[in-house]
C-alpha cells in the first residue's frame, strides 16, 4: 500500500529490532502502551497475530516508510480489539514525524483500505490526554461514542460505520459551486 508520502509494508518477525526501537521510545510508549516497555517476546507476539490476521482476514500491521524507501516513520494497521470481532485502527509515529501529518494520512490510508475489504465498522480507542490523535481520529470523520477508565485515565471511544466513510468520501469528491 501506499500514499503520496509513504510506503506501507506488512510487519515481519524479520523487524523485530526496528519495531522494538520505535515502541521503547518513551514518547512513543506514553499512549499507546500506557507507558509500558514491551519485552522482545510481546512484540513479536504482536507481529505473529498481525502475520497471522493478514493471512486470515487480509489487514494487520504495517511499518511506515517515506516514499523514498527511508526511515521507519512509525505503524498503521488494522487489529482485532481486546481478540474479539470488533475491529480497530491502531497507529504510532517516531516523534521526529509529530505534527507533520503523517498520522492522519496513515489512518485515512488504514480506514479506506479496511472498509474496501467489506469491514462494516471502524473503531478507535484514544487515551483523552493524547490531543494529537483526538484529532486525527475526528478529523477523520469518527464519532464520539462512549468514554471509559484506562490505565492512564479517560479513554475515548470512536466509531465509523462504512456507509459514514462512503457519503464522507463522496461528499468530499463534490466539486464546490458558488452561490450567486
Amino acid at each position: 500500500m501506499r500514499t503520496e508520502r509513504m510506503t506501507f509494508t506488512p510487519v515481519h518477525g524479520s523487524e523485530l529490532r526496528e519495531l522494538c526501537e520505535l515502541w521503547r521510545k518513551p514518547l512513543v510508549r506514553q499512549f499507546l502502551f500506557d507507558g509500558q516497555i514491551l519485552t522482545d517476546e510481546e512484540v513479536a507476539e504482536v507481529i505473529s497475530s498481525s502475520e497471522k490476521d493478514f493471512a486470515t482476514a487480509g489487514f494487520g500491521i504495517w511499518l511506515l516508510r517515506s516514499a523514498e524507501s527511508g526511515p521507519l516513520i512509525g505503524t498503521a494497521g488494522l487489529r482485532r480489539l481486546d481478540g474479539g470481532p470488533e475491529i480497530e485502527v491502531v497507529y504510532s509515529l517516531d516523534p521526529a514525524y509529530w505534527g507533520q501529518g503523517f498520522a492522519g494520512e496513515a489512518a485515512f490510508a488504514v480506514l479506506e483500505y479496511g472498509f474496501g475489504l467489506g469491514l462494516p465498522q471502524v473503531l478507535a480507542e484514544v487515551d483523552e490526554g493524547n490531543s494529537g490523535s483526538v484529532a486525527v481520529v475526528e478529523r477523520l470523520g469518527m464519532r464520539r461514542i462512549g468514554t471509559a477508565q484506562g490505565v492512564l485515565g479517560p479513554m475515548r471511544h470512536y466509531a465509523i460505520e462504512r456507509a459514514e466513510w462512503q457519503a464522507r468520501q463522496v461528499k468530499a469528491a463534490m466539486p464546490r459551486t458558488r452561490s450567486k
